[in-house]
């Protein structure tokens, strides 16, 4: 079996249990079929297609997947982004609960020595796919981030809870002329998410994805202390739905967006990996080493990794949806008093069904 899927009212979710990706998650929404996350070009290709040296998290990505480290693993062996977006994982559970679906998948491979559980929830008639991962025992300390990806065809505008920090790192993604190129500045730093600086001079508004920009960019956003969930909220023009990726900042408490518009352009990419956002929640630097060590972010204040112990269990939660949506700009998010508000720049509002109480916030996380 290489995939399970799991289904509630209007909505369902594909496990790619070879790799632990999501295949494919699917929104019933005013009598269309919204599908939030991507799936790269080449999956499905045969693998003698592929580049040899290529992990196996590259080869089948797509949706979203838990990096454990994210990024470089540089302290155990292990591919890009960890065991846990790169080998199997068995089903445990899956079965029906009162108003919607539960799922359990356990990783064969262990990380740092702990064993590593992901949890799927679907409620009837919430459009969210509802994440948990679970590490149990071990030892060190691991960074960890989740890398859900959406793709447009036309480009889209993304909002935010309030963030404090926007920063590049020291080098681009792709530096070399002849194999990609990148738009922001790096290393660069800035408040204002509408005015980064550009390598070329100027500045961008981060919140507007357009398709002519074809880059390769990477950077890392802090969030503010503002005590509600973390949220990003992008409006896809083409798409016309708007896709929602919620947290609790205390346990990731970094955003770090991935923009692939075309920018790289070797195999497997070969400038076909467009309009491509990732929005990826993390509690990390880049690199399992760097999130260890005195990293920039520690400096902020900003914790970058998981402390495990035998004994002991660490978990954090995770949210992504979808809605019809047909604005230019994505609305304010709200949550409380049983739901969610969707509150459009005019002012008027849209209730949409959410567990409020899933991402505990305001809950104590351990370091």
């Amino acid at each position: 079996m290489d995939t399970l899927s799991i289904n509630a009212t209007g909505i369902s979710v594909s496990l790619d249990l070879a790799v632990g990706h999501i295949a494919a998650l699917e929104i019933e929404a005013d009598g269309r079929r919204l599908k939030p996350l991507h799936r790269a070009p080449w999956v499905g290709s045969p693998r003698a297609a592929l580049p040899e040296n290529l992990p196996e998290g590259t080869v089948r990505l797509s949706g979203d997947f838990l990096c454990a480290p994210f990024s470089t693993s540089d302290v155990e062996e292990a591919p890009l982004h960890g065991w846990t977006a790169n080998s199997e994982w068995d089903v445990v559970e899956s079965s029906a609960i009162a108003g919607g679906w539960r799922a359990v998948f356990r990783l064969r491979r262990k990380v740092m020595g702990a064993s590593v559980d992901k949890v799927f929830t679907l409620r009837d008639s919430h459009p969210f796919l509802y994440q948990e991962h679970v590490f149990s025992g071990g030892s060190g300390a691991i960074s960890v981030a989740h890398h859900p990806m959406a793709a447009m065809q036309g480009g889209g505008r993304l909002a935010f809870s309030r963030k404090r920090l926007a920063v590049t790192p020291a080098i681009p993604l792709e530096p070399d002329p002849a194999r990609g190129r990148f738009r922001l500045a790096y290393p660069a730093r800035a408040t204002d998410l509408n005015h980064f600086p550009l390598a070329a001079g100027g500045t961008a508004d981060l919140t507007d994805y357009r398709m002519e920009d074809r880059r390769e960019d990477f950077i890392t956003l802090v969030e503010a202390d503002h005590g509600g969930p973390g949220w990003t909220a992008l409006a896809r023009r083409a798409e016309q739905d708007l896709v929602l990726v919620l947290k609790n900042p205390s346990e990731l408490p970094v955003t770090m967006l991935w923009f692939s518009n075309g920018g790289r352009d070797y195999a497997p990419w070969s400038g076909r990996h467009i309009g491509v956002l990732g929005i990826e929640d993390g509690r990390a630097a880049v690199g399992h080493a760097a999130s260890l060590g005195d990293n920039w972010l520690k400096h902020e204040g900003v914790a970058t990794a998981f402390a495990l112990a035998e004994g002991r269990s660490v978990s954090f939660r995770h949210v992504i949806g979808a809605v019809a949506f047909s604005g230019a700009e994505p609305p304010d998010i709200k949550t409380g008093d049983g739901g969610m508000h969707l509150v459009a720049t005019d002012g008027s509002a849209r209730d949409i069904a959410f567990d409020n109480e899933f991402l505990r916030i305001g809950r104590s996380v351990p370091a």
